[in-house]
């Protein structure tokens, strides 16, 4: 008897953001999604995780408005996000009012289905979200954050089927429609596939959908073992955004399928048809995929476990860094920072903080830089890790006594103010439209810079894409040799002229090196211009990033290991304190602008 598989498309979300660092614009989305809509997918997964983060802070697009925009484009098919329980589409925990108008204008906006994780599988970050979902009577899917720890495989001292089962069952309390699981670095490897979905699905009689990544090279096989044991959905992508640390391409697999009795009965001409289509969309994205190496899998993943979204992201970070070449050591660093924090699943936000912890460890030597997320994590804002983290690592970032590590007894989001209120009267001079208030209530200094440029009160910058210099022939060959090598990028024309029809074959040069640059903060590279005197200190960005927050002002007297800016670099908020006690003299920067390592960002006059 037929039990076809149903199939949920990540091309407009996480295939992109696994591979291009979400940069994907809706302008090079637009032309294959209302085709997308006819096809008869199970859901369309296109907003929450980075969208709303890089829609705001790099692609200057309405987060809002793209979702308007999908679900006008794709009336048919169900729409999902992807959320990150108490911290939204964010990088931090976010107060119950928050959460609540969040879900309700996602809701109200076009989202049919809620898929709802916490990157510690904590239910106490869950519960929040997982009620406004049902309250605003959409589907609510819980999901297991996939796991391993050195054992390589399902099982082991804490990532076991028995610890799956168990969360599995909290989330079914909390009112889950389906259970969804995340294997977010593509470690989940087949025959493991097979024993947990089966598990699964005796236990539970709800559906069961299973999202996985490319990175290992095993995603095909494993979606193919958790059709066999019975998983009601998997995730799939067009073939150009699939594959590498995206996920498995949707077209191999229809046509492993076929006439098979899980056969999704999904059109495989009109697939190839679109695929096609977006593939000229995205040449001039080329550049960003990463081309540190040649190979499209990444077998080391079994050691590392990074996730496709974390790894653009962390290759962005360090070409911004100026430490490219520094890969491989971040790479080395990052199992040995995740086990001495307590093994918490890679997936945002704390994949974000582990690897940007392992950069700093890297850059500038083992928790020297401690953001204020990793210390938030640390004294317990963000949950309860799945083992205890290393004491003498606690010792090193809780060196401010102040910071005490307690017990934790209830959700920390027990323990934040409401923030809705406060975020309408900052924004009362701009505009009192409750999507632009949820914008800056997520990101307060990207969102506000974002908003003040849709209002008209600061400069819209302008997108550009670095030109390809062509080379000439002569350079290419020597004098007087006849034969042309063509490249892999060789695309052929028909060019009508009139009634004649000419063949044209064109071939961009140096397509890798072509990058898709967009930029919206403001920008400073130049140095202060007060001098500074010889007895006095300054304090230098530690790396690229941008203001945040003054925690002094000129003039200010401060003491030794006072707290005076905060910077935010690779996403994460760092305080940078006061080396001596002393006076103000200059604070160089206003916040919201970028700037560079090395700048000089204070200026103290110490006490005589």
């Amino acid at each position: 008897m037929s039990h076809p598989v149903k199939i949920t498309d990540t091309t407009f979300r996480d295939a992109h953001q696994s591979l291009l660092a979400t940069r994907l614009k809706i302008e090079d989305m637009l032309p294959i999604a209302e085709q997308m809509d006819s096809l008869g997918f199970h859901s369309m997964e296109v907003w929450g995780g980075a969208t709303f983060d890089v829609c705001t802070r790099f692609l200057n697009e309405d987060p809002w408005e793209r979702l308007r925009t999908f679900k006008s484009l794709m009336p048919n098919t169900k729409l999902q996000m992807l959320l990150r329980g108490q911290s939204l589409v964010g990088y931090r925990a976010y107060p119950d009012d928050v959460v609540d108008s969040f879900i309700e204008r996602s809701a109200e906006t076009g989202i049919d289905i809620f898929r709802v994780f916490d990157a510690l599988n904590d239910e106490w970050n869950l519960s929040a979200a997982a009620n406004a979902v049902l309250k605003n009577k959409k589907h609510l899917q819980m999901t297991l954050c996939y796991s391993i720890t050195d054992h390589g495989k399902l099982g082991g001292p804490i990532y076991n089927l028995e610890y799956f089962i168990n969360k599995a069952r909290t989330f079914r309390d909390l009112g889950a429609h389906s259970i969804a699981v995340k294997d977010m670095a593509g470690l989940l490897s087949p025959y493991d596939a097979y024993q947990l979905i089966a598990a699964l699905k005796s236990e539970f009689d709800l559906p069961i959908q299973l999202h996985t990544h490319y990175t290992s090279g095993m995603g095909s096989m494993t979606l193919l073992k958790a059709i066999e044991a019975g998983v009601d959905i998997v995730d799939t992508c067009l073939s150009p955004l699939a594959l590498r640390t995206s996920q498995p391409a949707i077209e191999p697999l229809l046509s492993t399928l076929n006439s098979q009795e899980r056969d999704p009965g999904l059109n495989l001409k009109s697939i190839l048809i679109i695929g096609n289509q977006l593939e000229q969309r995205l040449s001039k994205y080329i550049g960003m995929l990463d081309s540190t190496k040649s190979s499209v899998i990444d077998a080391t993943v079994l050691s590392h476990q990074i996730p496709g979204g974390m790894f653009s992201n962390l290759l962005s970070q360090l070409r911004e860094a100026g430490a490219e070449d520094r890969l491989q050591e971040v790479m080395e660093e990052i199992p040995i920072t995740r086990k001495e924090l307590g093994y918490p699943p890679l997936v945002t936000p704390m994949s974000q903080m582990i690897g940007s912890q392992s950069v700093s460890n890297i850059l500038f030597g083992r928790y020297e830089m401690v953001s204020n997320a990793i210390t938030d994590y640390v004294i317990g804002k963000y949950g309860r890790p799945p083992v205890q983290i290393e004491e003498s690592i606690k010792t090193i970032i809780l060196k401010d006594e102040k910071n005490k590590v307690h017990d934790i007894k209830s959700r920390p989001a027990d323990e934040l103010e409401p923030e809705m209120k406060k975020a309408k009267e900052e924004l009362s001079d701009i505009t009192s439209n409750i999507d632009d208030i949820l914008i800056y209530a997520l990101y307060p200094t990207t969102g506000l810079g974002f908003l003040r440029r849709k209002y008209g009160l600061e400069a819209m910058p302008v997108e550009s894409i670095e030109p390809v210099e062509p080379k000439s022939i002569s350079e290419e060959q020597p004098s007087g040799q006849n034969s042309i090598t063509k490249t892999g990028n060789l695309k052929a024309f028909n060019v009508y002229l009139d009634n004649e029809v000419f063949y044209v074959e064109v071939d961009p040069i140096n397509l890798k090196q072509t990058l898709v640059q967009t930029s919206n903060e403001q920008h400073s590279s130049k140095g202060i211009d007060t001098p500074v005197k010889d007895n006095q200190i300054v304090i230098s960005a530690p790396i690229n990033g941008i203001i945040i927050k003054h925690l002094v002002a000129e003039g200010d007297q401060v003491s030794t290991g006072q707290n005076i800016i905060i910077l935010e670099a690779m996403k994460m908020e760092n305080t940078l304190s006061s080396p001596t006690s002393g006076i103000i003299k200059k604070m160089a920067y206003a916040v919201g602008i970028k700037v560079n390592k090395g700048a000089i960002l204070a200026i103290i006059e110490p006490n005589s």
